[in-house]
């Protein structure tokens, strides 16, 4: 009999690594949070395809759903981030969010 080598998945850490950007890309105005946590789940779904064809030889599994919790986690805190954005420009206006002495009196 043969014995299959154990391999790791191509794009397991990648999706690690863009999960984790993706949570920390929310905080810039969610733009790159968005961007690299829908990459990052493209790349989740290439990889876990292949890891179901054949679960016995590949070992960092773990990795690829870490990453994809995070991306997940990366986009839900950017798209609220983008609507938390549009709701201050609506309400508040650009003007006065971009002048600190009309928001001050707005806030007094």
């Amino acid at each position: 009999m043969f014995e299959l080598e154990e391999r790791t998945l191509p794009n397991a850490n990648v999706v690690l690594i863009l999960g984790i950007l993706s949570i920390l890309g929310c905080c810039c105005y969610g733009l790159p949070g968005i961007l690299l946590g829908v990459v990052a789940l493209i790349l989740h779904k290439k990889d876990k395809d292949l890891y179901l064809a054949n679960p016995s030889i590949y070992t960092n599994y773990s990795n690829l759903n870490a990453g994809f919790i995070m991306a997940i986690i990366g986009v839900v805190l950017s798209f609220i981030f983008i609507l938390m954005i549009v709701w201050a420009i609506s309400t508040i206006g650009l003007e006065t969010l971009q002048d600190p002495e009309l928001m001050r009196e707005l806030m007094e």
